[in-house]
């Protein structure tokens, strides 16, 4: 940290706004692999209860009170599977009413100020610097007295995310649960109007269970008492867990109803959002958005009177309403994007419940695109996965996809030092990410039914890594960074990619040499999953309203 900052944070904070915004965003980063922070989450592991209690004092360390978040008029979402795009339906929803809109959500596709958005736009950069370094240094002045310790970066963004919302005065705020839910930080939210739970599915085992029965637990743990919650259809198992655990904490549940059964004057409902799965998440925000009005403009509404579980009435959504879910846009969840021959389908799908409603949707509406081409179309997957995802099951629901091409690379935007710090990440090392890399190739390679070559292997070195882009079969290849991947399956013929601007990443004229039937196709169809961070780098690099 440097003198200047240092001394900014031993003042009054006023002046933080001069800072430039990355700073604020390299010293954030410094939360991801804080040593005391790491020590923290290790002690807390085998007492939960200790994550939200922790959470309680950073968040009077950085001047806020629980009972502010109170006034916040929240609607908490949870859910393994489209809690992200219910949120942003019911935001849409809320503010098309003409009501002021906090939303965080996470993780963010390019920069990090898209987690935290007021009327549905992210955060300026001179508010999110002037509000960061106001928490932070608010954090740091007192973390002497508090064993030197520092919120973890999720935990920071979310404190900061309940001071940006309380300063700039929302009427409300939809908040997108983080990880599971009884235990996760932005459970420390006392009071919500609403709560609801999207599809649920296996993630995060190490962390919520290795059941979805387990997993569901966790997720009921949002409920408060009184407080109407609605969840979308599960299955049964997950269902009875939800329902006890509603009925434990006293709290009136609701299933929501299929979008087909809202009653419509003329034409049926339409979605901004593409993919059958997206039903379910828009009747999860009816539901909500409708809930929060009621109970806003008091209204008696159904859900206050039952005390048990109950079917959610298909109500007639307002002109308001379905306008709204029309209008609401997501990127990077079921995303088009056409660049002349170039095709590219963005889905951040992360487990195999997401990989099954992706694979579907890119089915249909690849098709769709493939008979208007005029002639033959290459296939690319472009693919990585994190963490500790099953990268082999995520692929095997990929075959039936016909892909040309795998790609594989890791969720590194540009091979050299000066790539976006908002997308940086110190927990895992870069050779570990191309390791993962590797080891999803040869997924790919066994699920074909094709042989390994002995002795093929990408030689892994930093120095290297702009220059290098290596193959051990026909159709996969691994590549060092996005933009490789991206500038080789183009072949120039996006214009985007192909901008002056773009530094071009040499390759072996081995792997020139197999882009043939790239250049000579019609049309190329790339679908880019298994990560929202590997789309939120290819977004960086086609979409200029993202790289400003």
């Amino acid at each position: 940290m440097n003198v200047f900052k240092l001394f900014i944070l031993k003042t009054t904070c006023t002046l933080v706004f001069f800072l430039p915004l990355q700073d604020a965003v390299c010293t954030l980063n410094t939360l991801q692999t804080n040593a005391c922070a790491l020590e923290q989450v290790r002690r807390e592991r085998g007492h939960p209860q200790l994550q939200l209690q922790a959470m309680r004092g950073f968040l009077e360390r950085a001047g806020l009170v629980v009972e502010e978040l109170d006034h916040l008029n929240i609607i908490h979402v949870t859910g393994t599977k489209g809690k992200g795009s219910t949120c942003a339906f019911t935001e849409h929803i809320l503010r098309s009413y003409g009501f002021r809109t906090g939303f965080y959500s996470s993780p963010h596709l390019v920069e990090v100020r898209e987690r935290i958005r007021i009327n549905g736009k992210p955060i300026g950069k001179e508010l999110f610097t002037k509000y960061f370094w106001q928490v932070y240094g608010r954090l740091y002045e007192t973390k002497d007295t508090h064993g030197g310790s520092m919120p973890a970066y999720f935990r920071f963004l979310t404190i900061l995310a309940f001071h940006v919302f309380l300063q700039e005065k929302v009427d409300l705020a939809v908040i997108e649960v983080g990880i599971g839910g009884a235990y996760d930080c932005t459970n420390i939210i006392r009071r919500p109007w609403v709560c609801g739970i999207a599809s649920l599915g296996i993630d995060h085992t190490s962390i919520l269970g290795d059941t979805i029965e387990k997993i569901a637990w966790q997720k009921g743990g949002i409920f408060k008492p009184g407080v109407p919650a609605f969840t979308v259809k599960q299955p049964d198992g997950p269902m009875m867990v939800l329902k006890e655990r509603a009925k434990e904490i006293g709290c009136p549940l609701w299933v929501c109803p299929e979008l087909e059964e809202y009653p419509a004057d003329s034409e049926p409902l339409r979605l901004g959002l593409a993919g059958h799965h997206q039903r379910s998440n828009a009747s999860l925000a009816l539901q909500l958005s409708h809930s929060w009005l009621q109970r806003h403009q008091s209204i008696p509404s159904p859900a206050d009177e039952s005390k048990g579980v109950s079917p959610a009435a298909g109500f007639q959504p307002s002109p308001i309403m379905a306008k709204g879910l029309e209008d609401t846009e997501w990127p990077g969840r079921t995303q088009t994007l056409k660049h002349g021959p170039v095709t590219y389908f963005l889905d951040g799908a992360h487990t195999t419940r997401s990989m099954l409603a992706c694979v579907s949707w890119f089915s249909k509406v690849a098709s769709q695109h493939e008979r208007t081409t005029g002639g033959p179309v290459v296939r690319v997957l472009l693919f990585n996965a994190t963490g500790e995802r099953d990268s082999a099951a995520m692929l095997k629901l990929l075959v039936p996809c016909h892909f040309d091409f795998a790609v594989f690379c890791p969720n590194i935007t540009e091979a050299i030092a000066s790539c976006n710090a908002d997308q940086q990440n110190f927990n895992v090392s870069v050779e570990n990410m191309l390791t993962r890399c590797l080891d999803n190739q040869r997924s790919w390679r066994l699920l074909n039914g094709q042989e390994e070559k002995p002795g093929a292997q990408l030689l892994i070195s930093r120095d290297a890594l702009p220059l290098v882009a290596a193959e051990r079969c026909s159709k996969t290849l691994v590549f060092p960074c996005i933009l490789s991947a991206l500038q080789w399956l183009s072949q120039g013929r996006d214009s985007v990619l192909a901008h002056p601007d773009k530094r071009v990443i040499p390759v072996k004229p081995s792997v020139t040499a197999k882009a043939a039937p790239l250049r000579d196709a019609a049309g190329i169809h790339v679908l880019v999953a298994g990560s929202l961070h590997l789309v939120g780098g290819v977004l960086k690099h086609l979409d200029p309203s993202f790289a400003s």
